[in-house]
């Protein structure tokens, strides 16, 4: 057994999300948003962090880790449970880092969202986009929404990842996962494929450069469901992130494909919880619109908050406002809740506090 394996159970019972690993500093986990170390654990000298990182990866990915000093892998423990691994080379030697990946899928049922989640499920085509800063469980949410579409729907789904996060075993939809460096050369390579392999919903881990975008779009505009996520806290900096990836004599052209294939975005934050035993998750969610689509070919977006709070009883949220239910609801503090708040200054009017106060 690896002995990695030890640390990942304590992580387990401890209910963290992640393992970090320094060299020269003792092992630590993330609990409940705080990184904390891990009692009784000695310090890491080279020879032991060595000797941890080398037993659960493959020798061609040692071999790309010592060329390159950087690589992403997925490690399963048996039938117990599956990490997401980072492996780096850092000032003071090697360091890596394992995020648990819950060996259940969570049923979009059963997940903190809103029941409007459930409607990305019922598009036939179009770009449905999942953001937020790295650790706002964007992967558990699209696995919910891709485990409800596989219970529900007929259809083929190829998932493109690095690495693969969550198994989905098909149902009664057709599943094909796909892993970035082992199956396919990168998202945009793997995207290509996806496009000619009579796939009617792709799910794209991450939409990082502009030929991954356009393709995205190019499927979307093509009649297939793309799934995809962005590094962005809202719904306009997610529009505007895609549009400000293309050149200028581009954006024109890019604002058009947009606005006819946007169905959706939601944009997720984790916050602590007030009495710091959990994570809450405070979202912002956009839905097609009559009005979605000029406001994106007018590349006007402040236009959307008004368009979005018009929309409420149809499913649409503002982050600021979701982040005032869950203090009104006494779930998270008024402090962590401003910090995470997109237009401070009227959140701070909204709950009736001065700079000071908050």
């Amino acid at each position: 057994m690896p002995k990695l394996d030890r640390l990942f159970r304590i992580l387990m019972e401890h209910k963290a999300s992640d393992l970090h690993l320094e060299e020269w500093q003792k092992p630590k986990m993330r609990l409940h948003g705080a990184i904390r170390e891990i009692p009784g654990e000695d310090v890491l000298t080279h020879a032991m962090i060595l000797e941890l990182l080398s037993e659960i990866v493959d020798e061609g990915g040692w071999e790309r880790f010592k060329k390159t000093g950087d690589i992403d892998f997925a490690y399963s423990m048996g039938h117990d449970a599956r990490f997401r691994a980072n492996y780096y080379r850092q000032f003071y030697g090697l360091g890596a880092v394992f995020r648990h990946i819950p060996s259940k899928i969570v049923p979009l049922e059963k997940l903190d969202m809103p029941d409007t989640m459930k409607t990305f499920g019922e598009f036939q085509s179009g770009l449905v986009l999942i953001t937020g800063p790295t650790g706002s469980v964007k992967s558990t949410t699209l696995a919910s929404v891709i485990d409800y579409i596989n219970r529900h729907k007929v259809k083929k789904i190829i998932t493109i990842e690095e690495p693969v996060e969550f198994i989905h075993t098909s149902q009664k939809s057709m599943m094909i996962h796909r892993e970035v460096g082992l199956d396919t050369e990168s998202f945009a390579s793997g995207l290509k494929s996806a496009i000619k392999s009579d796939a009617e919903i792709i799910l794209v881990g991450e939409m990082r450069d502009r030929e991954t975008i356009m393709l995205a779009l190019t499927a979307a505009q093509m009649g297939i469901l793309v799934f995809g996520t962005l590094h962005t806290n809202s719904a306009a900096k997610t529009i505007d992130r895609i549009i400000d990836v293309f050149p200028m004599d581009q954006k024109n052209q890019i604002r058009t494909v947009l606005a006819n294939t946007l169905q959706g975005a939601v944009s997720q934050q984790l916050l602590k919880s007030a009495d710091g035993s959990r994570r809450w998750v405070a979202y912002e969610i956009l839905l097609r619109s009559s009005a979605l689509g000029p406001i994106i070919t007018e590349g006007d977006v402040s236009k959307l908050t008004s368009e979005m709070q018009t929309n409420r009883a149809k499913g649409m949220i503002l982050m600021d406002d979701c982040l005032l239910e869950l203090v009104k609801q006494g779930r998270v503090t008024k402090d962590d809740a401003f910090m995470k708040a997109v237009n401070k200054a009227g959140f701070m009017a909204r709950l009736g506090v001065g700079p000071a106060m908050v």
